[in-house]
């Protein structure tokens, strides 16, 4: 129990061998967007860390967007590996077979940690991401992360990773450069981005007064 009276989750704890985690993201800034502070964390904290990025939809120009950016996330990780996939923005319910034939293909993965899109999304590709996660995935820990947007679909989360002012600043810096072509959407800004970590840092007493939040919805307590 920490000093705030919240119960630490330990990624990896008594785990031998590095820590192997799976990001998904529907489209190209999602991942960021939803966790990018906390694959910083992890990257800072577990120096051996394995990470796989994986993005479901993009075009030519978002592809290399997408890629520079996972690459400037992931600098300090050195088992990685990013994969940058073009199923059509908008139609993943239409395109379930494909992208649920892709997801078999994960499965020798065997994440400790995977992050993806919140179930109560309103985005309908994020919520098929969402879906083919727990259909595939059985055993691991699974944690889905929130993207502020105009549908108003923010939720209740219960987890939380609190970030230092540094990781924050990070974070929102290589969002505002990594995806220029997303700069004239009126909610891609750092004001935006930062409002929703620093509510999520009230909620969980984070130091800096900074966090990213998931919903957690199946964990095995143990001892």
């Amino acid at each position: 129990m920490n000093a705030e009276g919240l119960l630490p989750l330990q990624l990896g704890h008594g785990k031998g061998g590095p820590i192997r985690v799976l990001c998904l993201g529907a489209h190209c800034d999602d991942i960021e967007i939803g966790c990018g502070g906390s694959i910083l964390t992890i990257a800072r904290e577990q120096p051996d860390v394995e990470i796989h990025w994986i993005v479901l939809s993009s075009n030519a120009a978002r592809r290399a967007e997408a890629t520079a950016s996972a690459t400037v996330f992931l600098k300090d990780v050195k088992q990685k590996k990013i994969t940058i996939k073009e199923f059509c923005d908008g139609f993943f319910p239409y395109d379930g077979r494909e992208i649920k034939q892709y997801f078999e293909s994960l499965k020798e993965l065997d994440p400790d940690l995977i992050l993806t899109h919140q179930r109560a999304d309103a985005h309908q590709d994020h919520r098929v991401i969402n879906e083919l996660t727990w259909n595939t995935f059985r055993n691991h820990l699974v944690l889905e992360y929130e993207i502020l947007k105009y549908d108003g679909d923010l939720g209740q989360p219960n987890v939380y990773v609190p970030l230092d002012e540094a990781t924050t600043q990070k974070k929102v810096n290589y969002l505002r450069d990594s995806f220029p072509s997303q700069s004239t959407k009126h909610w891609y800004t750092d004001e935006a981005f930062l409002a929703l970590l620093r509510i999520r840092g009230i909620e969980c007493r984070a130091p800096s007064g900074y966090a990213e939040a998931f919903h957690g919805r199946k964990m095995v307590f143990g001892l």
